[in-house]
């Protein structure tokens, strides 16, 4: 019997459309309108992370000169970078937790270093709205086919004045027109009635979006192949494989960028002493394009990878990073680590995957990095420098990245291990297996 192939629906966006041929009236009620929105869910965002769990569905609580339907439109927004942030944060809080009780196992069998500090917890801050941003739907942001030739469609937009809307007119590049078109039929595809406005740098941008089904061509009993994610490679897989790197020219960017971001954080606090009332930004226009040029070269990395004839006729195990719960003790490497975007690189390998009808599946990352491939020996020790691994036990020796692709390989389809409910039940099973193997090979 002929098995049906799995599809996969996914959402590809148009960005980077300027609504920039629009008379300075309609960008006026425009920002009017963003100004009174940005307020009334920055009011929301509050309280669903400080009050009252996340709940798209609440009714509106707060006095403003919205309309019912966009004040919907503000709670549903907040509702999901509230929801995002308490993610985030249990997540951080678990992690504190495990490390708090592993200090004191430590401290209570006499295994701590000198330098050993307990650890200690850091309430979050609320998030804040820096960037106007609208996530509409068609209920006050509806996009209309324009009938004239000069621009592809009107975007209608409900304002604070009752019965007023806009028409923005909305002209598409001639690359968004080609991704649009089905090269089938030669149609254009139908674009998904939820559009977001972002406004940087004084210019409003628009995205839109549109569905695509994409069958999974993978096999499910393919070969699997590890991915592991760091800054020294961007990726690294199980067969040996390296791809992108935040070293050289991105780090030493990034060097010049925080000593610059120090610079006028230093000019700030003199004009500040001396009474100077319009002080200079903190905000850098290279810092931006970092970023940029950062997440173009993961996406290059992720690019190549999938790319590999080697990688053709394989499906990925990827690890489940959580880049919100990771810190560290230097400043400087908190900033580096922050510049080196690492939360984008497992989106961006899930976004490849279903775009190409590939198969790639999150494992748990926990040890995967001290754990031996081998013997399944964990310990930290394992690890004596950044990119060496040598186990304590077996003498397995390999490139630390490489040994850490390999253990999230075979996670796939470890059901035992995904059971697990902390950390410290799978360094318990790791260690299990570790005695297995022992036995085994006394035998």
């Amino acid at each position: 019997m002929k098995q049906r192939k799995r599809k996969e629906q996914i959402t590809r966006a148009l960005t980077h459309i300027q609504l920039g041929e629009t008379n300075a009236g309609k960008l006026a009620a425009l920002d009017e309108l963003a100004e009174v929105y940005c307020s009334l869910c920055q009011q929301y965002v509050t309280l669903f992370c400080t009050d009252e769990q996340p709940d798209q569905f609440r009714p509106p609580c707060f006095d403003t000169l919205l309309s019912e339907r966009w004040q919907r439109v503000a709670i549903q927004q907040a509702a999901g970078i509230a929801q995002s942030w308490r993610t985030n944060r249990e997540n951080a809080y678990q992690n504190y937790l495990q490390e708090h009780r592993a200090y004191h196992e430590r401290h209570a069998a006499g295994t701590l270093g000198k330098k050993a500090t307990e650890p200690q917890w850091r309430e979050w801050n609320v998030p804040v709205l820096r960037q106007m941003c609208i996530q509409a739907n068609a209920n006050v942001a509806l996009l209309e086919v324009a009938e004239v030739s000069t621009f592809d469609y009107w975007l209608k937009i409900s304002t604070l004045q009752k019965r007023q809307p806009i028409r923005l007119p909305v002209k598409l590049a001639a690359y968004h027109t080609e991704e649009l078109t089905d090269p089938k039929t030669g149609k254009r595809k139908a674009l998904n009635s939820s559009v977001t406005l972002n406004k940087r740098e004084g210019t409003w941008w628009l995205t839109l979006s549109y569905d695509e089904v994409v069958a999974v061509q993978t096999a499910p009993d393919a070969p699997v192949v590890g991915i592991d994610v760091g800054i020294a490679n961007f990726l690294t897989t199980s067969d040996g494989k390296h791809y992108g790197t935040f070293h050289g020219k991105l780090r030493a960017r990034h060097k010049r960028d925080r000593a610059k971001r120090r610079r006028k954080a230093k000019l700030r606090t003199c004009l500040q002493k001396k009474g100077v009332k319009k002080l200079p930004s903190t905000s850098s226009r290279t810092g931006q394009r970092l970023r940029r040029h950062v997440k173009h070269e993961i996406n290059r990395a992720v690019n190549a990878c999938f790319m590999d004839p080697a990688h053709e006729h394989v499906q990925f195990a990827y690890e489940q990073l959580s880049v919100a719960t990771m810190k560290f003790k230097a400043k400087a490497m908190n900033a580096y680590l922050r510049a080196s975007q690492l939360a984008h690189i497992p989106q961006q390998i899930a976004w490849n995957a279903a775009k190409r009808g590939r198969r790639a599946t999150k494992v748990l990352s926990a040890y995967s990095s001290q754990q031996c491939s081998v013997c399944s020996y964990t310990d930290r020790k394992n690890r004596p420098s950044q990119q060496t691994f040598c186990c304590q036990v077996c003498g397995y020796e390999a490139h630390a990245d490489v040994n850490a692709a390999k253990n999230l390989a075979r996670r796939l389809g470890d059901r035992e291990l995904h059971a697990c409910q902390d950390k410290h039940a799978i360094k318990a099973l790791l260690m299990s297996r570790h005695e297995a193997w022992k036995q085994h090979q006394s035998t």
